[in-house]
């Protein structure tokens, strides 16, 4: 059964001052450490003696001793107050300087486009910050998910989230197999899709995408079909290569398969415009020098523009 928990306001009060002076078995002393009058230093014990409900000193007016209560409060708060003015001290260190765990999450595409050519040089320029990159394509909620940021083409994210544009514009082109266009044929309309076997995307929500295309500034939204599903571009653009069917992908992904001759460009004058790939985190945090340092060495190397 869950048990009521209250942290005391103030409990960590005079703490501080009684460590000092068990330390020095001086109130002036402890008063001249922490740069306080001895009269405060006294009210600060009294009070945490009243709040613990024991007397932590023996006094005289030569000397000052812990009692039995003083010394089991004194082996048990010192290290625990040691090991909190440590923490705080960590914290304080990342946020002042790049350093820490980078927890990013990213979709499978961006990775070989966007992260990999830069992933080296990033660890080698912060060889203090470790980065962490769970490829998904699942909308993952950053804070429960304990990611500092995530990285999505700009019309799938959220309109409450801070956006830094990681590249340009990208095109969505359609892309077959030679062998597949020698076997079906090129298509030369949108209207053509329909007699073509067309691979397709399942979003992380179940849902089929449909193929957006541009007709001289007309969107166009078709839901083609075809024999294969996949859950991400990499997977539907290999399927393609094999001669599956027609895909549509973000340009640069397909760059190194049109180059070597294995996909062909198909309906190039149809391609629509996508907003690009952004990096997107939570606008009510600050944002941590590591992340700081991440969004800038992207930014000056990919060519993205504000």
């Amino acid at each position: 059964m869950k048990q009521n928990f209250t942290v005391r306001q103030g409990a960590l009060d005079g703490v501080e001052a009684f460590l000092s002076v068990a330390q020095h078995r001086s109130f002036r002393r402890a008063a001249a450490e922490l740069g306080v009058t001895p009269s405060a230093i006294s009210q600060a014990v009294r009070a945490l003696e009243a709040r613990v409900g024991a007397a932590l000193f023996i006094r005289t007016t030569r000397s000052v001793g812990l009692t039995e209560a003083g010394e089991r409060f004194f082996a048990r708060a010192r290290p625990a107050f040691e090991e909190l003015i440590a923490a705080s001290g960590a914290a304080r260190e990342l946020g002042r300087r790049p350093a820490g765990l980078l927890r990013l999450t990213v979709p499978r595409s961006v990775v070989p486009i966007l992260l990999e050519p830069l992933i080296a040089s990033f660890c080698q320029t912060y060889p203090e910050i470790e980065v962490e990159l769970a490829a998904s394509e699942e909308m993952i909620d950053l804070a429960a998910g304990g990611f500092d940021a995530g990285i999505r083409m700009g019309q799938f994210i959220a309109p409450d989230m801070i956006a830094v544009r990681l590249t340009k514009p990208l095109p969505l082109i359609v892309v077959g197999s030679p062998t597949y266009l020698a076997r079906a044929g090129r298509p030369e309309h949108p209207d053509d899709l329909r007699t073509h076997a067309c691979l397709r995307l399942r979003r992380s929500s179940g849902a089929l995408a449909s193929w957006s295309l541009d007709d001289g500034g007309r969107s166009i939204e078709i839901a083609v079909s075809g024999p294969f599903i996949a859950y991400d571009f990499p997977t539907m653009l290999g399927a393609a290569i094999e001669g599956v069917g027609l895909a549509q992908v973000p340009a640069p992904l397909a760059t190194g398969a049109i180059a070597t001759g294995k996909l062909a460009r198909v309906l190039e004058q149809f391609a629509p415009m996508t907003p690009g790939v952004f990096l997107y985190y939570p606008g009510h945090r600050q944002i941590m020098p590591k992340l700081r340092a991440f969004i800038d060495h992207v930014k000056g190397h990919s060519g993205a523009t504000s």
